[in-house]
Order: structure tokens, then sequence, then C-alpha cells
């Protein structure tokens, strides 16, 4: 059995994660942590989320450590912000926990300690900005697409709803990476993030991030490419959260017998790197 710790346990993401473990013949939940002075604290966290008893309580965060020495998890998954990730990450390196991080919003030097972190204790990471098969399908397309088509005006817009703090999202920050990457470009450069007042015309190797947030949409990405007299726009639609937890479940299977001191993403998840 993979035994499994989740942060964000109560949360959104947490709850849909633990209640899909639970599902999972090979799987267990051993830990689930919420918050430090969070209202949860101590509850059954199998209560808390609707599904009944499960005979694990939830834990805050500031007691991680003791609770991954206790129950002494295979891999711990993250869905919360960067800030509190950052902490979970180096104390689950501490405790040679494997980790599976959907958590955005990382800045370049965040991510470098988060490497470093990872290869010096030699624990097993999968990091993705998003877990969702079809997202991940998105990315290789999206790549196929930039190398075709790269003397076209390539624009991203993202939507997700109200609720969410960072912008713009990692998934149309990695898109706009990966179409950067093939036509041997620097975001630093070229990235646009929304257009006001008297910009000017628009040059050859921009690339522009738009965000909308409204409602409860859960995330929508599109990826548009416009030539002279015609544009393909390339759109992934998630209808639910539990295509991203669906995702999860195969990266936690997949990092238990990953590469040690590396980082993972959802491509070597699914072998389409």
């Amino acid at each position: 059995m993979i035994k499994v710790a989740v942060t964000g346990a109560c949360g959104r993401m947490g709850s849909k994660i633990i209640k899909t473990v639970l599902q999972q013949d090979d799987m267990e939940v051993v830990a689930a942590i919420e918050a430090p002075n969070s209202p949860f604290e101590g509850k059954d966290v199998g209560e808390t989320i609707g599904i009944g008893e499960i005979g694990v309580k939830v834990i805050g965060a500031e007691n991680l450590k003791k609770e991954l020495e206790a129950k002494k998890p295979d891999v711990l998954v993250d869905f919360t912000i960067a800030k509190a990730a950052m902490v979970t990450i180096k104390t689950c390196a501490e405790c040679g926990v494997n980790l599976v991080v959907g958590t955005t919003g990382f800045t370049d030097e965040e991510m470098e300690s988060i490497r470093s972190t990872i290869e010096k204790n030699s624990i097993k990471a999968v990091i993705a900005p998003n877990m969702a098969v079809g997202v991940n399908v998105f990315f290789k397309v999206v790549r196929d697409l930039a190398r075709i088509l790269g003397d076209y005006d390539v624009e991203i817009i993202e939507a997700h709803h109200k609720h969410k703090k960072d912008a713009p999202s990692g998934t149309a920050v990695r898109a706009a990476e990966i179409i950067a990457e093939e036509l041997n470009r620097n975001m630093d450069d070229v990235g646009v993030y929304g257009r006001k007042g008297l910009v000017g015309e628009r040059t050859s190797d921009e690339i522009g991030i738009h965000a909308v947030r409204g409602g409860d949409i859960v995330g929508d990405h599109t990826v548009l490419f416009a030539g002279e007299g015609e544009r393909i726009e390339f759109v992934h639609r998630a209808q639910s959260r539990q295509s991203f937890v669906n995702g999860v479940i195969k990266a936690v299977r997949y990092v238990v017998t990953a590469e040690e001191g590396k980082i993972s993403d959802m491509g070597d998840v699914l072998g389409l790197n």
C-alpha cells in the first residue's frame, strides 16, 4: 500500500484527493494536514469532508514534522499556496518523504531552492502546475504548434474562479514557457501581461498572457496562434476539479518509483516526454 499524506486536507482540492485516494486498492490516507490553528484540527478528516470517520485526525501544519515521523507516509500531496508549500517541501525532504506538488505561484528563486532541497535530500518529486491528463496533452500539442507556427502571433487567455489568488495561472505560465522555448525567446523579454492604454503596435516577438477571474470557473486555457488571414485557437476546459485529482493519483503511483533527487513533471508521469 502507498501511504499518502495530504496538506490542505479540508479544502476544495484536498478533500477530493482524500476521497479519491480512499477509492484506490493500493493507497491509504495516513495523515491530513491543515493550516495552523485550523478549526478542523483534532477532528477526523473523514467526518470533516463528509464521508464518515476514517481514523485519521487533522493536524496543524506546525506539527507536520512530528506527524511525518510518526505516520511515515510514502508520499505527501500538496495543493496549498506557495509560501506554505515551501515550508512543507523542506520538512518533507528532511524527513525523506516523497512529494507530489500541484501548488502554483513559486518564483524562480523558490523553484531553484526546491530543486536544491530535493536533490540534497535524495527524495523523489512530481511538481506540475496542472496535473490534469488533458492539460498535459495540451502542453504537448502547444509545443508542436509553436514549432510549426513560429511566425504567428501568440496570445494566451486563462479564466478561473473568483477565489484564485495567483495570476496568471501556473498552467498559462507553463504554456508560455513551452512556446518561448520552441521559439528561442525569453519570457522575461517578450512576456506581455494584459494591455491598457496607448501601448503601441504589437511586436512580432510578444507572447501575451491574459487572466480572467469570475464565478466558479474551474479552469479554461486558450492558446491563440494568429496569422495573416487565419488563426488557430487551441482550448482546454476543466469541467471539474476531479480532472486534476485523477492526474494526482497517477503522479502518486509514479513518484514512488521515480528517480531520486529529481523533479519529474506530468510529462514524465504520462510518458509524453
